[in-house]
């Protein structure tokens, strides 16, 4: 009897890399996680040390493979975060720069002294010009670092996202590569063309000579050597389009929610492509045979938002996890959190827009209003992706939610009153790693009958917080008041 197939996923966050061996069932044989420390420098710089991110993506690898009982993956894939970007030697593959997080707005002035033509870069890109993408950070690099202006000189510089950095060190071929979901979070990358684009890097002053060569999300990035085993890499995509495919193919009448440390709001584009100012259009994935093109709403402020107020209150973002779900319960008049953690994102993107509570509160209460300020973000976006991507014969009928902030049956709950969508949450929320597992071969996840699942109620109360935070929130980004809401 032919052996059954087992597969490797990788998925490299911001506060872990973690390593998953998966059957041809869709089944975790072993799982190895490391933690990524974040720096925060100055207000606004998020980064990681680039070499112990590495590190600990090759320490999960080597213990999940070692751990998997002698089975040896046929195939590998990666999973990363998106829009993080690091500069390094292409002949020694060193580090010239942190990584700089996908959090990370240090360069926002320069980017809004360019000026760019916001319906011009939409049509290019699918994004806004936001400093969360890689141009701006690589821009930083390349006018205050002094190892990358010198390896620019010398004709050794390699620089964009994180996930070519990490494939070139991690594989034996050295590749520089990248995908396009990857790719297309640099604000350099052509939508349409699937390759860089010459009048982004002229304009941002980016050399393409020292970017990854384009590449599909199925390819033959190269080999991997884990415990013995030397196993093809050839899935690489971003960490929320992977999450799409967790199981399976995704359907057109599903909204995908994935909350981490943010949180994003993602619909696959059947049709003509959609104009939607204020959302993302991007590339999940690209093969051969199929492009799988979504619609996108993000929110910056989610599981950082959490760490945000335990940071604040000086309490350990633990204490907050546990006592979340009760607290949801309990705090019927919670106050209302305008939620700036990271920047605002999707659709309003203020990049400096400031964290502020309504009025004083408990830690509960406190808490409560910061869970309560993402389901509010997430149900603007889920609003605006189905204004902008439905049809008659085409409607959205079920959020699927994943993620670790998806764990708050309070939070899921409030995204099906607000929403008026039924929300599915499976029983392995981790979907990342689970759908590079669907990407390399494995059957989807199987769910034993034990996803939880969340109807919209009636709830006069929460719909009267989410109209008075959402007036508060556009008068303030108009200038019209500073702080406290409308009465």
């Amino acid at each position: 009897m032919t052996p059954r197939p087992f597969f490797l996923a990788l998925d490299q966050g911001s506060h872990a890399s973690k390593a998953m061996v998966f059957d041809a069932g869709g089944r975790v044989v072993a799982t190895a996680e490391r933690a990524v420390a974040t720096r925060h420098p100055r207000p606004g710089w998020v980064e990681h040390d680039a070499e112990e991110l590495i590190s600990s993506l090759q320490e999960a690898i080597g213990e999940a493979v070692a751990a998997s009982g002698g089975a040896r993956p046929e195939a590998a894939g990666l999973a990363i975060q998106r829009s993080s970007v690091v500069c390094w030697d292409r002949r020694t593959g060193e580090a010239l720069s942190p990584v700089l997080s996908w959090q990370d707005r240090r360069n926002a002035a320069w980017l809004t002294a360019q000026d760019f033509d916001p319906d011009r870069l939409r049509e290019i890109t699918g994004l806004v010009a936001s400093p969360h993408y890689g141009a701006s950070k690589l821009r930083w690099c390349l006018d205050h670092l002094a190892d990358v202006r010198q390896a620019l000189a010398e004709h050794r510089l390699c620089c964009g996202p994180l996930a070519s950095f990490v494939l070139h060190r991690l594989l034996l071929e050295r590749p520089c590569l990248v995908d396009p979901a990857n790719a297309s979070r640099t604000l350099l990358w052509d939508l349409h063309s699937r390759d860089w684009s010459g009048e982004m890097l002229a304009a941002c002053g980016v050399p393409e000579r020292c970017l990854p060569r384009c590449v599909p999300s199925r390819h033959a990035f190269g080999t991997l050597e884990a415990a013995g085993c030397a196993i093809p890499l050839t899935v690489a995509t971003g960490d929320q389009p992977a999450a799409l495919f967790a199981r399976g193919a995704p359907a057109s009448n599903c909204l995908f929610v994935n909350i981490g440390t943010g949180a994003f709001v993602q619909r696959v584009l059947t049709g003509t492509p959609v104009d939607a100012p204020g959302l993302l259009r991007s590339v999940a994935w690209q093969d051969e045979q199929s492009t799988v093109g979504v619609l996108e709403g993000t929110v910056n402020g989610a599981g950082a938002a959490l760490q945000w107020l335990a940071e604040k209150r000086g309490v350990t973002l633990e204490s907050l996890v546990e006592g979340a779900d009760s607290w949801l319960q309990e705090c019927h008049d919670p106050p209302l959190f305008i939620n700036g953690v990271g920047g605002l994102g999707a659709p309003y993107w203020a990049a400096d827009c400031p964290n502020v509570f309504s009025r004083g509160g408990s830690l509960a209460e406190e808490t409560t209003a910061v869970l309560e300020s993402m389901a509010f973000l997430l149900a603007v976006n889920i609003e605006a992706v189905r204004a902008a991507s439905e049809a008659p014969d085409n409607r959205a009928d079920t959020l699927l939610v994943s993620g670790g902030m998806a764990r708050f049956d309070g939070l899921c709950q409030r995204l099906a009153d607000l929403s008026g969508l039924g929300v599915e949450r499976p029983a392995a929320v981790e979907a990342t790693a689970q759908g590079v597992a669907w990407l390399l071969g494995a059957a989807a996840a199987p769910e034993n009958g034990r996803a939880s699942r969340y109807r919209p109620q009636s709830n006069a109360a929460l719909e009267k917080r989410f109209a008075q935070w959402r007036a508060w929130l556009e008068a303030s980004l108009a200038g019209l008041v500073d702080t406290g809401p409308p009465a």
